[in-house]
């Protein structure tokens, strides 16, 4: 029987009725395997994954393969946003199997006694095509070859074994110095830029926020060597305009999609993924220090919305993702018919929305309309002969119009799990939207969904991955503390509370005590966590940032304000132990840059204290630009708890009534200026 009817994952959900018989993963099936010596069918997978349902309606669903796959194998189906450690593995195993990169839905055939991969793909159509073999006939040649040739594939399983145990040894230290490895690194981003629609290498072009992140931090610290490298920042801000304007981008309704599947941004595969969304919003927010464009508030602003109206849970943490799908149909929800959008808007209303998107050229997705700035919006008032302002509220009333008759078709699927880690992605960008638009109900959002994590997954001991309607999931992962804590610090800029810096504290030393490595770096899984074929240290960019370059930004950005070497020593230690990894493809590593950064420009923290009502007028002039080196905090008075240990312990109740503001740099605070017009003649300093 299939066993996936009381799993509380949504993707098993999905496949709970396939005439498989499906196990979780888990010692009832890795035992069976075992016990009747048969190899393991590894299919991992997500909700909301197009491919994944592609080859659930074609072979899961069929009762011929299901009885082949029944008969021959161990069948176990894995949701990889709940167990991300077994799909990071297998996902490396393919890749060293096939030389080809992976993706969903992953498909592995294992040894059952090892559970070591011998041979796999992603997704096989039913029947040979796209150079592809059919699933049945693949099915029925993995099982012979497992049963004829035991021999070849023990010695094969044996130097994947090795290979794998080598993957966390780094090469020599090749001794270059900082400054030149992060040149190499924008170097080797520059060299796979599309110069005509921005983004990096052909499709399908994913955003790559690390990459942005990246060239916009160079372009910032350039400026401080006389040599502003304007190639960089116009990289950043081309790929950005082009994101924003893109398909990938709703524009009805907010958020952006996982990628798109051409090179001009114009159609996605229509999932949209929290993290994705939390890592762009970070993004925007900071491009916005640069000056403002109506393009990337609008984008930032209408995704922020998006994720308080569909993403947040009643009780504070945010969903998963949304489905690419509606009905079976992929995009079907997003995308419109010319006559439906006519009928829609008042004339004027129309006319902007078809001149802004192309609704008067051909149809770009089978037959109808996915909304894609065809110009610059400055580009279209004029061709209109409109005011700015009388063209901003057309095309706003005309998106209310579309979102309400939109909102009336059948939804795609959401995946209402919470997640730890993609929580921590978002918490991040809300929270930087906030400080951006001081947007109070962005800020309450994000800290509402803080709350929920430590109320529901945090026991003062350990944290968990995922929340599923009540039901607590797996012990959490490095990216579960990781991304959470830098999620909590970015929160503590936008406003101070006890609560949370106390959690953060909480989350950094767990982090040292259960997946600090005593060689360095940060090992995926905690010590005491389920033993698998291979414990990976991650250092390079991926969809999502890599575990040891958050958790390092982080402990940096946290031992300063603390005054904590602890975390200071073990990011350094940590940057150390993947430098001979930095070095060999230095543009791979970008989230791990922005630690190595520190050692050449040193971090500085602005702290306010006053008057709780007193400090926000303190606090603006120091977010304002784009300064990527400096944190800026305002720490009341009246907020009992913890306070950075390099501030003064007691102040008199006179003292305490005056705004004070402190420069730290290098675990060192200056005297406090109390004068407002010094203290903005000091920042510009």
């Amino acid at each position: 029987m299939n066993q996936l009817e009381k799993e509380p994952s949504l993707y098993l959900q999905q496949h709970a009725t396939n005439p498989v018989q499906w196990y979780p993963w888990g010692n009832k099936a890795l035992e069976k395997a075992m016990d009747e010596n048969k190899p393991i069918l590894l299919s991992i997978g997500y909700s909301s994954c197009h491919w994944c349902h592609v080859m659930a309606h074609e072979s899961f669903e069929d009762e011929i393969t299901a009885s082949v796959m029944n008969n021959n194998f161990i069948n176990i189906k894995v949701d990889r946003e709940e167990r991300p450690d077994i799909d990071q593995i297998y996902q490396t195993a393919h890749q060293l199997l096939t030389q080809r990169s992976g993706g969903w839905p992953l498909t592995m055939f294992l040894d059952p006694q090892t559970q070591l991969p011998f041979f796999g793909g992603t997704y096989f159509p039913p029947a040979p095509r796209f150079n592809l073999p059919g699933f049945r006939d693949l099915l029925m040649r993995v099982s012979s070859t497992y049963q004829d040739n035991k021999t070849d594939l023990e010695a094969q399983s044996k130097k994947l074994s090795e290979v794998l145990a080598r993957l966390n040894e780094h090469a020599e230290v090749q001794g270059i110095d900082d400054r030149p490895l992060l040149s190499a690194a924008r170097d080797q981003l520059a060299s796979r830029y599309d110069p005509i629609h921005g983004g990096f290498g052909p499709a399908p072009k994913f955003p790559m926020p690390a990459n942005i992140e990246r060239l916009l931090r160079h372009w910032a610290f350039s400026r401080r060597h006389d040599t502003v490298d304007r190639e960089a920042f116009d990289m950043a801000l081309t790929t950005l305009t082009r994101i924003a304007r893109g398909g990938i981008y709703d524009h009805v309704g907010g958020g952006f999609c996982r990628y798109s599947t051409d090179n001009e941004w114009m159609i996605p595969h229509f999932e949209k993924m929290l993290y994705d969304n939390g890592r762009l919003m970070n993004l925007y927010a900071d491009a916005l220090g640069l000056g403002p464009d109506p393009l990337f508030e609008s984008a930032l602003r209408e995704t922020a919305d998006w994720i308080v109206r569909d993403m947040q849970h009643p009780q504070g943490g945010y969903f998963t993702s949304l489905d690419a799908d509606s009905d079976g149909v992929e995009g079907s929800y997003y995308v419109w018919r010319r006559n439906e959008v006519q009928n829609l808007l008042d004339g004027d209303e129309y006319l902007i929305v078809e001149t802004l998107y192309g609704l008067d050229k051909s149809a770009n997705f089978e037959g109808k309309w996915n909304f894609h700035r065809r110009d610059a919006w400055r580009a279209v008032t004029e061709r209109l002969s409109l005011e700015t302002e009388e063209a901003e509220k057309l095309l706003e009333s005309a998106k209310a119009k579309l979102l309400q008759r939109r909102s009336e078709r059948p939804a795609p699927g959401r995946d209402e799990k919470i997640l730890t880690s993609w929580n921590g992605l978002a918490i991040k960008g809300m929270a930087k939207a906030a400080m951006r638009f001081n947007k109070k109900p962005w800020l309450h959002s994000s800290q509402r969904a803080v709350d929920f994590i430590r109320d529901n997954c945090f026991d003062g001991n350990r944290l968990s991955a995922v929340w599923n309607n009540g039901i607590v999931g797996h012990d959490g992962f490095l990216d579960d503390y990781a991304n959470l804590l830098d999620g909590l610090l970015v929160l503590l800029e936008a406003q101070w509370r006890s609560r949370d810096i106390e959690f953060a504290e909480a989350l950094a030393d767990l982090l040292l005590s259960k997946f600090l490595d005593k060689d360095g770096g940060f090992f995926f899984t905690a010590h005491d966590q389920e033993k698998l074929i291979h414990r990976p240290k991650p250092t390079l960019d991926d969809a999502l940032p890599p575990g040891n370059g958050t958790v390092t930004v982080a402990l940096l950005k946290l031992g300063h304000l603390l005054s904590e070497p602890r975390y200071i020593d073990a990011a350094m230690e940590t940057l150390d132990w993947a430098r001979a990894s930095i070095e060999q493809y230095p543009a791979g590593h970008c989230t791990l840059l922005v630690a190595l950064e520190s050692r050449l420009y040193s971090p500085e923290q602005i702290i306010v204290r006053g008057p709780q009502q007193a400090i926000g007028s303190w606090l603006t002039p120091a977010r304002e630009g784009y300064t990527p080196e400096r944190c800026v905090y305002g720490i009341p008075y009246d907020e009992p708890g913890r306070v950075p240990k390099q501030l003064p312990a007691l102040v008199s109740t006179e003292t305490r009534q005056v705004v004070s503001a402190y420069i730290c740099r290098d675990l060192t605070c200056g005297t406090p200026i109390t004068n407002f017009e010094d203290y903005k003649r000091t920042l510009k300093g």
